[in-house]
């Protein structure tokens, strides 16, 4: 059986398609495409005009894609963009009258949920750790060891968020980096409270910004051909700095780097380097399975 998995996330649409056998997923295709729902939606809280469009057309090629692979059951998953946007149903019921794909809209909880599944089929998780999913709109936690999960929750700190509120200088100055950890440490009080509890030694990243810190740091190696991987962090510590430290231009010059984050990897690292350093974790681990593969495991559930 052939069962897929769309993934709306505030700056970018994924698809993946699987066969099924007993206990395993064989993935045969995947695509991802820069939609950018979330442009601009700090201001009116909705998705604007032309982010509506590439968010229709992409999907009207998902679905082209979905018939000439005969895909046997689908689930198409709308996270923190549609869900924080005013007219966010309208773009859910547009695109079901014009491609017949039926969004499913998921809270933070569930996202979170499916975020951990699919960790946990990379094999990344090795004791107690905490996941990191840092989208475009928010970001999951999941503090967890390789039996379940303890806490879970998502903070609308996503990158595109982040970027669209505080990010007025470039490279990015002091005052403005200040602003983002005084924001940060406001939202994420329950979270390091948690965190001194509970003792994790290991961030584990799930897919985007560490996909790029990974690709970044090992040119050598194909991110997108392992299930997981280990990330020095003295290397990542460096890149960050470097990051951080750079304008637009240099980044956009910076091997590996993809335009679409090329602004919002600053906010990606501003994130990755403050949950670091509060929660005094000593590892970094990629795991390049997410909620993608969360959803396509709980399609492959008997």
């Amino acid at each position: 059986m052939k069962i897929a998995a769309i993934d709306l996330g505030t700056n970018t649409f994924h698809l993946i398609i699987a066969e099924t056998s007993i206990n395993q997923l064989n993935i045969i295709y995947k695509t991802n495409k820069p939609v950018k729902l979330g442009e601009d939606i700090i201001k009116e809280n909705k998705i604007i005009p032309s982010a509506f469009e590439r968010g229709l057309n992409c999907l009207k090629e998902f679905q082209k894609t979905l018939k000439e692979y005969n895909v046997s059951v689908l689930r198409a998953v709308a996270t923190s963009g549609v869900r924080s946007a005013t007219n966010g149903q309208e773009f859910i019921d547009t695109v079901k009258k014009e491609t017949g794909i039926a969004i499913d809209v998921v809270d933070g909880e569930e996202e979170a949920n499916l975020i951990y599944e699919g960790v946990k089929y990379s094999g990344a998780i090795q004791g107690k750790s905490l996941i990191m999913d840092i989208g475009g709109g928010s970001t999951e936690f999941i503090f967890c060891d390789e039996n379940r999960f303890y806490w879970k929750k998502s903070f609308d700190i996503g990158a595109a968020r982040l970027m669209q509120k505080f990010f007025k200088s470039d490279p990015i100055n002091a005052l403005d980096q200040a602003n983002i950890n005084q924001h940060l440490q406001e939202t994420l009080s329950e979270l390091i409270e948690f965190g001194k509890t509970f003792g994790a030694t290991t961030l584990i990243g799930s897919a985007g910004a560490f996909e790029t810190y990974a690709a970044m740091l090992n040119p050598f190696v194909d991110v997108n051909k392992i299930s997981s991987g280990k990330i020095d962090i003295a290397a990542y510590h460096q890149l960050a700095k470097h990051l951080i430290n750079s304008n637009h231009e240099e980044r956009s010059q910076m091997p590996n780097l993809i335009p679409l984050r090329v602004d919002m990897i600053v906010m990606a690292a501003i994130i990755t380097d403050y949950v670091l350093a509060e929660l005094n974790l000593k590892h970094l681990v990629l795991s390049n399975y997410d909620l993608k593969i969360g959803v396509l495991k709980s399609l492959s559930k008997p």
